[in-house]
């Protein structure tokens, strides 16, 4: 039986793969793009941008997969590039649903992970296992709805 993507999206997560990664990755198959490649491009992502902590990195996963399906190339209309946005309108809608918020800062409750204080008290709570697994679940869920439709 072939494992539920965000089940292994999840398992990605927790073993070193960032959030962005981990996403990104389990849509590899469907985008004709190897998993490697998706764990190289999605690398700066994590963390909500280098640790920036801007937009989460496993909505950002997710988006990237988006436009590797849907996105714009040169050979296509500009409606193309205005269904994609429609497509990402939706994924961040819903996830803002729910979960109240992409940005990676306000979904770890406001801890600065940019610094060591911050970093370190990310750790102890175990964030990334209690609030980022689930980001990275959701993600994944809401991301199948929109790339796996026929």
């Amino acid at each position: 039986m072939e494992k539920e993507r965000s089940v292994e999206a999840v398992e990605t997560f927790n073993k070193k793969f960032n959030c962005a990664q981990s996403v990104l990755s389990v849509f590899s198959s469907e985008l004709n793009i190897s998993k490697s490649d998706c764990f190289r491009i999605a690398t700066p992502f994590g963390s909500g941008v280098a640790f920036r902590q801007e937009m989460c990195g496993a909505v950002t996963g997710a988006l990237m997969a988006i436009g590797l399906k849907y996105g714009m190339d040169e050979n296509d209309s500009t409606e193309q590039k205005s269904y994609t946005y429609d497509l990402t309108t939706h994924f961040i809608s819903e996830f803002r649903k729910k979960h109240g918020s992409i940005c990676c800062k306000d979904l770890l409750d406001g801890i600065d992970m940019s610094t060591p204080e911050g970093y370190a008290k990310v750790r102890e709570l175990n964030i990334f296992r209690t609030h980022c697994a689930e980001y990275v679940r959701s993600a994944v869920l809401i991301g199948e709805k929109i790339l796996l439709r026929k």
